[in-house]
């Protein structure tokens, strides 16, 4: 859910929060601005962002071949600023473009470039430069397009957008992975969004997209117009898709359906042999809505297990032994304005219990 630097967590006013649960006796919050991803609770029943803890140097228990799977949203950096090596983590993204990116430990850096229905940025002498310097990166083209307070570009405009860079990119290194923006959420609503890119690129392309690796979000929020959540993708009419309610945003069968949804959609259109990152998921909403540590790391360790373990013989990368996922990313490392799920604190760069958990976080066994 990055938002150029930063989102804020916005409020809807008594009326929604009776619509998500919230108990009447509280007072209202005031107006919500522009960009309601998640109700927010009034002032006075707002929690401190989470406290940081000693940082004992933990070894990672996940297996060297299985930790380059594991990454993190990084939207206060640089990453060098913290502590990482004791996560084990294999790469990260900043949803940014960067010809000399921090890589503490020898981690991954993943390019992303970002859309609007003017066009892209960085320039495309950034992006050639940084494609050069950085052979063989994955580029992410694209942030949650589908999600009007996002890059908010509309499927036809993104097919255009997509053909321009997939070709700027290749033309400077034919080496590069290139995946597709992640939409926030594999929902029917969202895939209709893809189907919607796919039709538009072929019909004025002539062939079909090219896609190198394949890209999502999974979150699990509300789809309503003029309503807290994610909203209606850009150029369709409808006003209400899933109404997910606060509740269900750490569903880990939610999370699992929607996993298997899109690589059923994958493979029904010819590319179950294309691997695929979750390039962003987490906890955003606030410890107030019942979101406590305990119940985070739960839901984080559940995710960590559901990657490690999903396969399906019909549906997974036969390359990858048949898994669903190939690579994951948490958001986030440390955020001042979605503090849920930190793996540090944004001042003082110390980890958080979270990161802590994170550091100890054992596979299962059927995964060694």
């Amino acid at each position: 859910m990055r938002h150029s630097l930063g989102l804020s967590l916005l409020s809807w006013g008594m009326g929604l929060l009776l619509l998500v649960g919230m108990p009447a006796c509280r007072p209202a919050p005031p107006t919500a601005p522009a960009e309601p991803l998640v109700p927010t609770p009034p002032a006075a029943l707002r929690h401190p962002a989470p406290t940081p803890v000693p940082a004992p140097q933990l070894p990672s228990a996940v297996p060297a071949e299985e930790r380059q799977r594991f990454g993190v949203g990084v939207p206060i950096g640089p990453i060098s600023d913290y502590t990482v090596e004791q996560l084990g983590i294999g790469w990260y993204l900043d949803w940014n473009v960067r010809r000399e990116p921090p890589r503490p430990a020898g981690i991954a850096f993943w390019q992303m470039v970002r859309l609007s229905e003017k066009g892209y940025r960085p320039d495309a002498s950034t992006i050639l430069a940084a494609a050069r310097a950085n052979p063989g990166s994955v580029w992410l083209i694209g942030n949650e397009p589908d999600v009007i307070w996002q890059d908010n570009v509309t499927p036809e405009r993104y097919a255009g957008l997509y053909h321009e860079l997939y070709q700027l990119i290749k033309s400077a290194d034919p080496s590069a992975q290139v995946a597709i923006a992640g939409v926030s959420q594999p929902t029917p609503l969202r895939l209709r969004y893809l189907e919607r890119v796919l039709a538009a690129y072929e019909g004025h392309f002539g062939a079909p997209m090219p896609v190198d690796l394949w890209n999502i979000h999974n979150f699990i929020l509300r789809e309503e117009r003029d309503s807290w959540g994610v909203s209606i993708p850009p150029g369709f009419e409808e006003d209400a898709g899933i109404l997910y309610e606060v509740d269900d945003h750490d569903r880990l069968g939610i999370f699992r359906e929607q996993l298997i949804a899109f690589r059923r959609w994958m493979a029904e259109r010819g590319q179950r042999d294309r691997p695929l990152v979750v390039s962003e998921y987490g906890v955003l909403m606030p410890a107030e809505y019942g979101f406590e540590p305990a119940r985070v790391q739960a839901f984080m360790y559940g995710t960590f297990d559901l990657f490690l373990t999903l396969t399906d013989a019909e549906l997974g990368y036969s390359a990858d032994g048949n898994h669903l996922v190939q690579w994951w990313c948490w958001y986030s490392l440390a955020d001042t304005m979605y503090p849920t799920g930190n793996l540090f604190d944004p001042v003082s760069r110390a980890p958080t219990a979270l990161g802590l958990a994170w550091a100890r976080y054992r596979p299962p066994a059927s995964s060694d």
